[in-house]
């Protein structure tokens, strides 16, 4: 199983512990920063040895930090332990100097204890700013699937020749998307590493990772541990042996956002036996890596005004819309085998969901309205954009953050009026404690603040997100289908729309 950021070599000392948000070697470097100020306080008997051990434990930490990868949380502790080292020494150093021959009147050298104290204080809060950093912005450690599925991924990229780029003034551009798929695969040995987060190499990774928090406001080194995080799906892995089809889940992600803000919850629900398709949008998403290394970056910004920016969101939700209907025509022709795939036979792409976040929410409902062959339909917290007409013909699952004094005061409404109009039933399910982005991965990177990721924990979010998921997509897309209804309601407060009007 693979946790966190661990080289294939490393025998662990690199992997990350979830409940410490830091590796075995980052924990023993703080540790022997700290064994190294406090050493300066120690008996005379056992300030000497415990100031040798301790410096001897951090040079060899830090020199392996060094050669895989110092992370800047470490910064800090680094810093901490160097500038302990003035006042760590002496003690060593005193003997040899009292050795020494003195001319007469010449008085011993003491060193002053006074000053050590304030020094003292300020190393010991800079190494433990390191603790905490590492804690506030973790290496993701992702929560295993828990389906009887091992789970598989690989990236494909799709151009449509019947449509035009809008986003460019070219009329020879074509609209092309970076699709990542999660598959049920063969079981592999437990050595083998899992997928990197965020790109499938290590440059692709820090390029989404710095666009990401561009998009955010923050300083990309913030999220340089996403860059460091492998998942559980094995790239590339052999298709799950026998002859079955698995329904099929195509995901948007929000805006600003990337095809794999949600890889927890994909690994959990293709464990379950679906094939999950997350679309990158170029020139919305955050960055877009193309095959042939261009790397295309989010061109959608807001104007400040509010019915400007709501026609704007209203056309670009049309065309993840189309992105998102193109991607499950390509998926048709692979399952047909009109392109040799692995996945050919597999895919029953008569049994397709669409699902996105926020903006990518919004498109899910605009492609489910335009097109019979998706099946069903789950809003992930996003603010329905576009026309209303026509009214949906599939079930529908919104699921929602309790609104709060930010929430725009037009969502409900909308929401509730776009669900109301569905001529299948529809579920509005608005889980407790969480917020816009803990129906993402976000939770397992970011501070854990009620306002921006909820309170429902690291690994609780994405899982609960996707239990609600699958508990709608078993009912509605497989061969038995159900009333969601009852295990819907065991996540949150459920309300349920009925074509017949009633609750």
């Amino acid at each position: 199983m693979c946790r966190g950021a661990r080289r294939p070599d490393d025998g662990g000392v690199t992997e990350i512990i979830p409940e410490l948000s830091m590796s075995p070697l980052e924990l023993l470097t703080v540790l022997s920063a700290l064994a190294l100020v406090a050493a300066r306080w120690l008996p005379p008997a056992a300030r000497g040895r415990t100031t040798i051990a301790a410096t001897a434990v951090l040079a060899v930490s830090a020199a392996v930090l060094g050669a895989v990868g110092v992370r800047w949380q470490l910064l800090p502790v680094l810093a901490g332990a160097a500038a302990t080292l003035p006042f760590a020494l002496p003690p060593l150093l005193r003997p040899l100097l009292a050795s020494r021959r003195r001319r007469p009147g010449r008085p011993a050298w003491r060193a002053k204890w006074w000053p050590a104290v304030p020094a003292s204080a300020a190393c010991a809060a800079l190494i433990a700013s390191g603790p905490i950093a590492a804690w506030a912005f973790p290496v993701p450690v992702f929560p295993a699937p828990s389906g009887p599925f091992a789970v598989g991924t690989r990236v494909v990229q799709w151009s449509d020749p019947d449509r035009a780029e809008t986003f460019t003034h070219d009329p020879a551009d074509r609209r092309t998307v970076v699709v990542q798929l999660w598959y049920p695969a063969r079981s592999g040995p437990t050595s083998t590493p899992g997928a990197r987060y965020l790109g499938r190499t290590p440059q692709e990774a820090r390029t989404v990772a710095d666009a990401l928090a561009h998009g955010a406001g923050l300083p990309g080194f913030l999220l340089d541990g996403t860059t460091r995080a492998h998942t559980h799906a094995r790239a590339d892995a052999p298709v799950a042996d026998g002859d079955r089809r698995w329904p099929v889940v195509l995901f948007s992600p929000g805006s600003g956002g990337a095809r794999t803000q949600n890889t927890a919850w994909a690994e959990e629900v293709a464990s379950h036996g679906y094939v999950v398709a997350a679309l990158d949008h170029p020139y919305d998403s955050a960055a877009v890596v193309l095959d042939d290394g261009r790397t295309i970056r989010s061109a959608t910004t807001s104007s400040g005004d509010r019915d400007t920016d709501e026609r704007l969101a209203a056309d670009w939700t049309a065309v993840r819309a189309d992105d998102l209907r193109f991607v499950l025509t390509q998926l048709q022709n692979l399952d047909r085998g009109t392109v040799p795939d692995p996945l050919t036979g597999h895919l029953d792409t008569a049994r397709t969901a669409a699902v996105g976040h926020s903006m990518g929410g919004a498109a899910a409902l605009q492609a489910a309205r335009h097109d019979p062959r998706i099946g069903a339909v789950v809003d992930l917290d996003g603010y329905p954009h576009g026309p209303t007409a026509p009214a949906l013909h599939q079930p529908a699952l919104a699921l929602t953050s309790a609104p709060t004094l930010d929430t725009d005061p037009r969502y409900l409404p909308r929401l509730t009026e776009a669900l109301a109009l569905d001529t299948a039933t529809s579920y509005r399910l608005t889980v407790p404690r969480t917020a816009h982005l803990s129906f993402t991965d976000s939770p397992l990177y970011l501070p854990p603040l009620p306002s921006l990721v909820g309170s429902l924990g690291r690994t609780e979010s994405p899982r609960t997100t996707a239990a609600a998921t699958l508990a709608f997509l078993d009912a509605v897309l497989r061969p038995t289908p159900g009333d969601p209804a009852g295990d819907l309601s065991a996540y949150g407060e459920l309300t349920v729309h009925r074509p017949d009007g009633t609750g």
